[in-house]
């Protein structure tokens, strides 16, 4: 093989290549130590840049967070609904096995006295197809048999419309699901990249940015006033269940009972008072009355962004208690601390 091949010959450009590149190294390198300081790294951000990009990457965290909710409560809900077609069909089965056996005794004693119906035949065959197909013939059979056939071939039809709809929910499911993991994956980035940008900041550069509100805990006197201010005996439970999950930690989806994020607390709190709401803030906001920041009482909920992204339940003189995000506890704090976009009272 060595014979065929081509003698090696010195390429006439590469001498020009590498001579220009040690050009380039050497300009660049003149460029960086001659060159008034234009090679230098960007400077490090300080403290207060980084606390305003972490709170906007918690912002943009919390708006997939309830994108996430609320993909999850309808992959829920098509959960549910393909369970029960699964479960109805089942229950048709065992009734059209039911009606498989009758008719099977109707055949036995055809066939013992010495004939059996057509229809009958047809209606006992392991080809459902076949029989929808051949029904004329249970015309021919008498009216206890033509009775049974036809109830066969109902169940048949029945179970085969739950199966087409089994099958719709199936693909619905899938879409859901594949929908919560691209959410789950925006959010989890969003937060990763928030604990990056505190990790540079020391300890308490790192404690400014969860805690930049109210230090101070409220005690029983104000929950009970609260309580006592609500409009209705609803609003007055749901917020004395959030003064007691003051210190609970923020976790995104969560919806207690040891751990919330935003709308997971005013839900699990209103669930407290017997009143069922929906699991995302752009639904919850529609969840009763709206009424106006200037006659907001204890109970109601305060909503926030232009995108409906945030919730926390209104305690009075200005404060909210709410979920704030992975920095922070759920906590009381005061409503102008966001830009307010609304608030309900739950009705």
């Amino acid at each position: 093989m060595g014979a065929h091949r081509r003698p090696r010959q010195r390429a006439t450009g590469g001498g020009r290549a590498r001579t220009a590149a040690t050009i380039t190294l050497a300009g660049a390198a003149t460029a960086t130590g001659l060159g008034g300081g234009t090679g230098h790294a960007d400077p490090q951000p300080t403290a207060a840049q980084v606390r305003a990009k972490v709170d906007k990457l918690y912002q943009e965290a919390e708006v997939a967070t309830e994108k996430y909710n609320g993909a999850k409560e309808k992959a829920d809900a098509a959960e549910q609904r393909l369970e029960d077609l699964r479960d109805e069909a089942a229950r048709k089965e065992d009734r059209l096995n039911s009606a498989r056996e009758a008719l099977g005794s109707v055949a036995a004693a055809q066939y013992r006295s010495g004939g059996l119906d057509p229809a009958l035949q047809l209606a006992l065959s392991s080809d459902p197809d076949r029989y929808l197909d051949g029904a004329a013939f249970a015309e021919r059979a008498g009216s206890r048999q033509q009775a049974e056939v036809g109830r066969v071939r109902k169940e048949l039809r029945d179970i085969e419309q739950l199966r087409g709809a089994a099958r719709v929910e199936v693909s619905s499911l899938k879409s859901r699901r594949a929908e919560l993991k691209r959410h789950r994956e925006t959010v989890t980035g969003k937060l990763e990249s928030a604990r990056r940008l505190l990790s540079r900041l020391t300890t308490e550069e790192r404690a400014d940015v969860g805690d930049r509100a109210s230090r101070s805990a409220p005690g029983p006197r104000e929950s009970l006033s609260a309580s006592a201010q609500a409009p209705n005996s609803r609003a007055a439970a749901a917020v004395a269940y959030a003064y007691q999950k003051l210190g609970s930690p923020y976790v995104w989806g969560a919806t207690g009972p040891n751990a919330f994020d935003c709308s997971g607390l005013t839900q699990a709190a209103y669930r407290a008072a017997g009143v069922s709401l929906p699991r995302t803030t752009y639904a919850q906001i529609d969840a009763g009355r709206r009424v106006p920041r200037s006659e907001l009482l204890p109970g109601d909920l305060v909503f926030f962004y232009s995108g409906i992204s945030h919730v926390g339940i209104y305690v009075g003189n200005g404060q909210m208690i709410h979920a704030p995000n992975p920095s922070a506890p759920v906590r009381v704090a005061p409503v102008d601390e966001m830009p307010f976009a609304g608030a309900t009272r739950v009705v």
